[in-house]
């Protein structure tokens, strides 16, 4: 795990049960229970704070970084779409999006890997489609630099949803992953570990891989998708094996965090 990822990580699974906000070695102490180095850690904390993510902010007399407004609400999102029970309802509509980034390959680049967080896939050359709008969408492409225009709409009846889809999003592939990471999951004896370390590395582990399928899966609805879609079962055990690790880890970080700060820090409930 790279030191970027598990900060990130870090503030978006845990330290939103802290105040978005946790003292700089406590920071660095749960990036090394990750085997992130401590000067690649504050690194990467300095950068976040570069990017607007993160913001110097002393509590009784400790140094620490909190969530900034702007972090608080993308962290808040994300964590929605990672621990959400399925996708939304869906109307039948998608959402086109056709992006000029002034032919500028750095831009382009920064674009569609910002426009695949957000759902998106690519249609064409400049052309983006998702089963759903994104509320991030004007102000991502906004600050790359790049303008775009949009339109939502149901496809042509004689459009096959579930071909369109495949065109888009390399579903076969996709579904290798999803089952690929379902099997690497504890099976139904149960994760073993001992410790509230053991329950946050695994946890931290697990999140952070299953977190990198937004990048790839708009979550789908189950309308366009496959029949036995890999992903569902995915996301069963995944969810199943967040919440069962949950309160060990929870305490891992309560302490880490209260150590930190010199005072005992009791888990949330």
């Amino acid at each position: 795990m790279h030191a970027r990822s598990a900060v990130v990580d870090l503030f978006g699974d845990h330290l939103r049960d802290h105040g978005w906000w946790a003292p700089v070695s406590g920071i660095v102490a749960l990036a090394a229970s990750c085997d992130v180095q401590p000067a690649a850690t504050r690194t990467a904390v300095s950068r976040l704070v570069h990017e607007g993510w993160l913001v110097a902010e002393p509590r009784e007399g400790t140094r620490g970084y909190a969530a900034t407004p702007v972090a608080v609400e993308r962290l808040d999102r994300a964590h929605r779409r990672v621990y959400a029970p399925g996708p939304p309802p869906w109307d039948g509509t998608w959402h086109v999006v056709v992006v000029d980034h002034g032919g500028d390959r750095r831009r382009r680049d920064q674009v569609g890997a910002s426009l695949g967080y957000l759902g998106y896939g690519r249609l064409a050359v400049s052309s983006w489609l998702s089963p759903w709008p994104s509320p991030e969408l004007s102000s991502v492409l906004r600050g790359h630099g790049a303008t775009w225009v949009g339109v939502t709409g149901p496809p042509d009846p004689s459009l096959d949803a579930t071909g369109l889809a495949a065109r888009v999003w390399d579903l076969d592939g996709l579904g290798d992953d999803y089952a690929r990471f379902a099997s690497s999951l504890p099976g139904s004896s149960g994760p073993d570990v001992s410790t509230s370390l053991d329950a946050y590395r695994l946890r931290a582990q697990v999140v952070h891989e299953w977190r990198k399928f937004l990048f790839r899966d708009p979550g789908l609805p189950a309308q366009v998708l496959p029949d036995g879609w890999p992903g569902t079962e995915a996301r069963l055990r995944f969810l199943s094996l967040a919440d069962s690790l949950r309160p060990a880890a929870a305490g891992w970080v309560a302490e880490a965090v209260g150590a930190a700060a010199g005072h005992a820090s009791p888990a949330p409930d």
